[in-house]
């Protein structure tokens, strides 16, 4: 799909036809479509595909008549009825006349610009567009960050009683998310390092500050993805230990309610065998049922009470 902005009377507009200073956005393009962008603005057709692949790493490409900027972009991944955290590359190729980005999907960083919702935004200039981009994705990622975080704290509650693994499997794909933006934020801190660099990036004295801002914001998420990942990790084998002693505790529990349940068990099956009544005590006693009985559970009771005192219950 390809979707065509500009910037005009101050405000971003959808139009039908690509000109001077207007922003392309490719989500998931048919090869006709990225073979008409490629004649159209003359860049190579690998390049407006490489962002497809999920696995492409990120950097920039100087090519004669156009630059291309690939990073990874955080993404909601649905698995098992439940959102996870994933990434996939987001490419910005900037030529003399527009500006062109490619994604696999409709990512929340883009659909902030496509909507409106940034200020100072202005389709032809440039820059300060591929500044704002990378800025927004560093801010994302530190949202989604904190979500994790909160979403931590929840598992952690439900397992300090659980005996099962899900809630273990949960927090397990939550580290696994802090690995995949770690690794991305480290990529994505190697491109604004080349990115100060580039001289056909023009760098102009008001997006100084914004490129510091980017740098920072890049930083410190990366190191919040550090924080949290280590957290994750001494909290999911501690957890571990207390899922598993967790299940020891009712593994406990159900030996000592078997040890108390198989004393009156052991008297019915001697007084059910097929012996000479003589033999056996109360045989001949009216009341001899009900004094085996009680006696087996006067027995079970004193075992049981033994048992409490030792904690085992």
């Amino acid at each position: 799909m390809i979707r065509i902005f500009k910037t005009m009377d101050g405000k971003i507009h959808q139009v039908e036809e690509a000109s001077e200073g207007c922003w392309l956005a490719l989500t998931d393009p048919t090869a006709t479509e990225i073979f008409e962008v490629s004649n159209q603005f003359h860049i190579e057709v690998d390049d407006l595909r490489a962002p497809l692949d999920e696995e492409e790493r990120s950097r920039i490409e100087v090519e004669d008549e156009y630059t291309l900027i690939i990073v990874d972009t955080p993404v909601l991944e649905e698995r098992g009825e439940k959102d996870w955290y994933g990434t996939i590359p987001l490419s910005i190729i900037v030529t003399d006349e527009v500006i062109i980005t490619v994604c696999l999907e409709d990512t929340s960083v883009l659909g902030r610009f496509m909507d409106g919702r940034v200020r100072n935004f202005y389709t032809y200039m440039k820059t300060r567009f591929i500044l704002q981009i990378l800025y927004k994705n560093a801010s994302m990622f530190l949202h989604y960050l904190r979500i994790i975080d909160k979403k931590s704290e929840e598992v952690e509650e439900k397992l300090q009683a659980a005996t099962r693994n899900e809630e273990l499997i949960e927090l397990l794909e939550l580290e696994k998310s802090l690995v995949y933006f770690t690794t991305s934020l480290k990529s994505n801190e190697m491109v604004l390092e080349r990115l100060l660099r580039v001289e056909r990036i023009k760098q102009y004295p008001d997006d100084t500050d914004l490129l510091e801002d980017v740098i920072i914001e890049n930083k410190q998420a990366i190191e919040m993805a550090n924080v949290y990942s280590g957290i994750l990790s001494s909290m999911t084998d501690a957890f571990a230990s207390i899922v598993s002693n967790n299940l020891n505790i009712v593994m406990k529990f159900l030996a000592t309610v078997t040890i108390v349940l198989s004393i009156p068990t052991m008297i019915f099956s001697a007084y059910g065998m097929n012996l000479d009544a003589d033999g056996m005590p109360f045989a001949g006693n009216p009341g001899g049922f009900a004094i085996v009985i009680v006696l087996a559970l006067l027995i079970s009771l004193i075992l049981a009470f033994i048992f409490s005192k030792k904690d085992l219950f």
